[in-house]
């Protein structure tokens, strides 16, 4: 791999013996550990601080990281002398290092058939990673960073992959510490383990850090290192529970827009959600000012160069309070919308039994839901009886003149972000489902997969084990207590909001013509600028569709890769458009 531009400061004869990972031979026959090596694993590089016997090289090396990139050096010697060279600029990372030694450690993979971890095998396989890696916040890698990596005996990319539809589900990154600096510790590495948050499977994450334990140990290494934030519990439990076990050893940091919460301390905008703080964050990077006015319930106001703009989330002051009344009524959004010659399902309330009766059994399936309500709470789907659907009209806390029911149409939820009356962001929502290993119960499946998803969301999303799960679940031929079978897969709620534990897949850049064109029609119709409407569809690619609902403070969060933060930043404050923004890495 060829080295960035050298910067004019630096000594050239010193950065001369500075070693890449490119200029490394995968056999080497050297008698003594290399010296100045670093080693590029796509989102930056690593650098051996043990092979650095001048300190001041190595700080100069962080101080001119790669725009997009994030530099960190492990096993330094005197990080406190190393940061009092440019304490401006560098800062001890809060993490800790963990150390597994592979001769004694337990690498037996649990019984697990629903998916294949193996080392990766195409560039598709590092695209479909990428996509991962934007679900937890972490850097995307270059589609020729992943060519290399298929020969490479230095960097060893692994991937799970699911046996149903042969999807990467999972990603990590491994280095041979003796191929790369002839290491006398005879050592090896793991980073960026990521699980898709929408897999159903347990275990992927565990049986990663497994297989590539298993592999170094068959190259012969000692040990498997790996770094972890002192506040993720939930890994730190895991790797503790595989055997590794926590070692002095420090790793420096340069002080980037993506390394800034680590080093900044506590801010206000830590208690925001999820939703607000993608907002909050890319105003900052714009040097736009932010007051939290309710981290709580996301209220925060935004100034820059005279003009000011509260929000909630995604919804602004630019969103009318008649807009903003259209979407949250149901019942009106779908008036609006078909007066607009969109195409909108069937409704009417539940005030008369009798003319329910008669629309179910025009329809035979229905959905009944609340008229004004959000997070799909009491919102009940596929419902095909009588009994079924007044039971559903009498457990949802409203009058029935303000409950509404619904032809249910078939397809897919997609959901399209339209900002500026641009489409910026579509998604398919799916129900959670969960799949049976063969040694967990039904409910402690749900479990587990419920903290995956709050984990991804800050708690945003969750699976409720409440009367709609186990009617789900009983429809499915099981009980909550039941041990489900190994790859057998059933769907544990049958609507497919975040709130409730529901997945989602970016299909943007698959979204037919027409589609778009509706989305930014419906916008007009109810003008408002930011919205997010609930299609129903057969196929993404195709033009048939039913607008069954408009949010107008969707989630921006939820379609990461996509720029949603971006351009409603954009919206708000059209002068700082950047031409360039070097936090962020275009999506492979």
């Amino acid at each position: 791999m060829s080295s960035s531009k050298l910067p004019d400061n630096l000594d050239p004869q010193k950065m001369a013996s500075l070693k890449h990972w490119g200029e490394l031979s995968d056999e080497i026959d050297v008698d003594h550990m290399l010296e100045n090596v670093v080693v590029d694993c796509g989102w930056g590089r690593l650098i051996f601080g043990q092979t650095f016997e001048d300190p001041q090289e190595l700080v100069r090396l962080l101080q001119h990281e790669q725009e997009g990139k994030r530099d960190l050096a492990l096993y330094v010697r005197d990080p406190h002398v190393l940061i009092s060279h440019a304490p401006q600029e560098l800062f001890l990372d809060p993490s800790h290092t963990y150390r597994l030694i592979l001769a004694t450690a337990d690498l037996n993979l649990p019984n697990s058939k629903g998916f294949t971890i193996e080392s990766i095998q195409h560039v598709r396989e590092g695209i479909e990673a990428n996509s991962i890696l934007a679900q937890h916040g972490m850097i995307r890698v270059s589609r020729s960073f992943y060519h290399r990596c298929i020969e490479s005996k230095i960097v060893h990319i692994l991937v799970a992959k699911d046996n149903k539809t042969g999807n990467v589900i999972g990603v990590a990154t491994g280095i041979d510490h003796q191929k790369a600096i002839n290491d006398p510790d005879n050592g090896s590495s793991i980073w960026s383990v990521a699980v898709d948050t929408n897999s159903p499977y347990p275990g992927v994450g565990e049986s990663i850090v497994l297989e590539m334990s298993k592999l170094f140990k068959d190259q012969g290494r000692d040990f498997l290192d790996l770094s972890v934030f002192h506040d993720n519990q939930q890994a730190i439990d895991l790797y503790e529970k595989l055997g590794f076990e926590k070692i002095p050893v420090y790793c420096l940091k340069h002080k980037n827009c993506f390394n800034e919460k680590l080093f900044s301390g506590p801010q206000p905008e830590d208690k925001l959600n999820v939703y607000a703080r993608i907002i909050v964050d890319e105003a900052r990077r714009r040097g736009i000012l932010v007051d939290i006015i309710d981290s709580a319930n996301g209220y925060f106001n935004l100034a820059f160069g005279g003009r000011s703009v509260t929000c909630r989330e995604s919804l602004s002051e630019l969103t009318s309070a008649i807009a903003m009344s259209r979407c949250q009524d149901k019942s009106i959004t779908l008036k609006i919308l078909k007066e607009a010659s969109l195409l909108v399902p069937e409704q009417i309330n539940a005030a008369d039994p009798q003319k329910v009766k008669q629309f179910l059994k025009h329809h035979k399936r229905v959905v009944v839901k609340p008229d004004v309500g959000e997070q799909g709470q009491h919102v009940l789907v596929d419902l095909s009886t009588i009994s079924e659907v007044m039971e559903g009209v009498n457990r949802i806390p409203a009058p029935p003149q303000k409950i509404l029911v619904e032809q249910l149409v078939s397809g897919f939820d997609l959901r399209i972000i339209v900002i500026d009356y641009e489409v910026v962001a579509a998604a398919l929502r799916m129900p959670p489902s969960i799949t049976g290993d063969g040694r967990h119960t039904v409910r402690q499946l749900i479990e587990k997969q419920s903290r995956r998803r709050a984990s991804a969301t800050d708690g945003e999303s969750q699976i409720p084990i409440d009367e709609e799960t186990l009617r789900c679940v009983q429809q499915s031929g099981y009980k909550i207590d039941s041990v489900l079978s190994l790859e057998t897969t059933i769907q544990v709620r049958k609507t497919a909001n975040l709130h409730t534990g529901g997945i989602i897949q970016d299909v943007t850049h698959r979204l037919h013509p027409k589609l778009s064109k509706a989305a930014v029609t419906g916008a007009m119709a109810l003008n408002i600028p930011v919205v997010g409407f609930d299609f129903m569809v057969p196929d993404v690619e195709g033009s048939d569709y039913f607008i069954i609902e408009a949010n107008e403070r969707p989630g921006l969060a939820n379609h990461e890769p996509q720029p949603t933060a971006e351009r409603f930043v954009d919206l708000l404050f059209p002068q700082t458009k950047p031409l360039g923004n070097s936090c962020l890495e275009p999506v492979q």
